[in-house]
């Protein structure tokens, strides 16, 4: 049962809803999957309101689903709570920290989850077990009743099967979205970072997806990604240091890794917290000028194929996700089949304006019915 924390029984004919536990669901305790958490987690007295949007737009919350510890790992894998089984190879990692969320709708168990994502932990799990995911725009999202990683780029989003049921997602923790209608003619900026060393197989997997759906795509050279990388990890590791660091006090509660990443924290000032919040601003105007040029970016989700469980140390899951977290913006994923390779699908990454998830969503349609074909 290593998908869930906690199962519901949930009758009726609403949507099935998986949600990661790191949101607050009302009358049940949220424990981030980390003992040090659970010890002392009361049953919470409401709803997150992104739960108790869904709720009552007919959704039914069908459990709590499993996480890596305290959001702060992207392989997926948890010593307290297990790791959830990736549905595409048991031998690879399922991707986190929303790990449980994308095997539970992988699998079928659910038709719609909610995760969290902060450097990628919407996107690398459902890239990771072949499904569709979405980061929202920062913001867009209400994180009250939410466990906090890094506040300055913490978000909600859904994950599913495939872009509809993102879209049903997205309906169900803000009525009345509705993705705009496709239009033809859309020309994607195709970005190539610097420094980043993607399979060959995989970049032309998202280049042949473009191509099927008949988009026009440009190619652009990212120069100024390490810098965000380097931003976006000092973020992390400053503001999630200011916010855990009280949990230190219970060392025998937590793995190893956790704690040394939390401790980690320590040495990040407020000066350089200043200069990650000065990069993030440029990096942010770095892709809304991209963004005027182009209808959506496209990139891959993860620059090599789900690693093996024990080798996850050797790929860097966040390399292609944390830019767009640092920068706030909107990114869907969703897979896209590689040439040879009938199994294990890559992952295509879109990003979108600030508040632009209807088009992204749009185009993600267009893409998956041109692969369907």
């Amino acid at each position: 049962m290593t998908t869930w924390l906690l199962r519901m029984e949930a009758p009726g004919d609403g949507p099935r809803l998986a949600v990661k536990d790191a949101i607050d669901v009302a009358g049940l305790p949220t424990t981030a999957a980390c003992p040090v958490i659970g010890d002392r987690a009361e049953p919470a007295e409401a709803d997150a309101p992104c739960v108790a949007a869904a709720r009552a737009q007919g959704a039914r919350i069908v459990g709590k689903t499993n996480l890596t510890e305290l959001c702060r790992a992207i392989d997926g894998i948890n010593p307290w709570t297990g790791t959830p089984v990736n549905p595409l190879d048991p031998r690879r990692v399922p991707g986190g920290s929303s790990s449980g969320s994308a095997v539970a709708v992988a699998t079928g168990e659910a038709d719609v989850a909610l995760g969290t994502d902060t450097a990628g932990s919407v996107r690398v799990p459902a890239a990771c077990c072949g499904v569709a995911g979405l980061k929202t725009t920062h913001g867009r999202v209400s994180l009250e009743g939410v466990f906090s990683l890094a506040s300055s780029l913490d978000t909600v989003g859904p994950l599913g099967r495939d872009v509809a049921a993102i879209a049903l997602g997205m309906g169900l923790i803000e009525p009345g979205f509705t993705p705009k209608p496709y239009e033809a003619g859309v020309v994607v900026g195709r970005l190539r970072p610097d420094g980043v060393a993607v399979d060959p197989a995989i970049d032309a997997a998202v280049d042949a997806a473009l191509r099927a759906a008949d988009l026009a795509f440009a190619d652009e050279p990212m120069d100024a990604w390490a810098g965000a990388l380097s931003a976006g990890n000092t973020l992390i590791l400053g503001e999630g240091h200011r916010a855990h660091r009280g949990l230190l006090a219970y060392p025998d509660r937590m793995s190893v890794r956790i704690r040394r990443r939390i401790e980690r924290g320590e040495r990040i000032t407020d000066g350089m917290l200043d200069e990650a919040y000065t990069t993030r601003a440029a990096t942010r105007d770095l892709f809304d000028k991209l963004l005027e040029r182009f209808a959506v970016l496209a990139l891959p989700t993860i620059s090599q194929r789900p690693p093996l469980i024990g080798a996850e140390r050797e790929v860097d899951l966040t390399e292609l996700t944390l830019p767009f977290s640092l920068s706030g913006h909107p990114a869907l994923v969703l897979p896209v089949p590689v040439a040879g390779d009938g199994e294990l699908p890559a992952s295509l990454q879109l990003v979108g304006p600030m508040g632009g998830e209807e088009r992204l969503l749009a185009v993600g349609v267009a893409i998956e019915a041109a692969l369907r074909r």
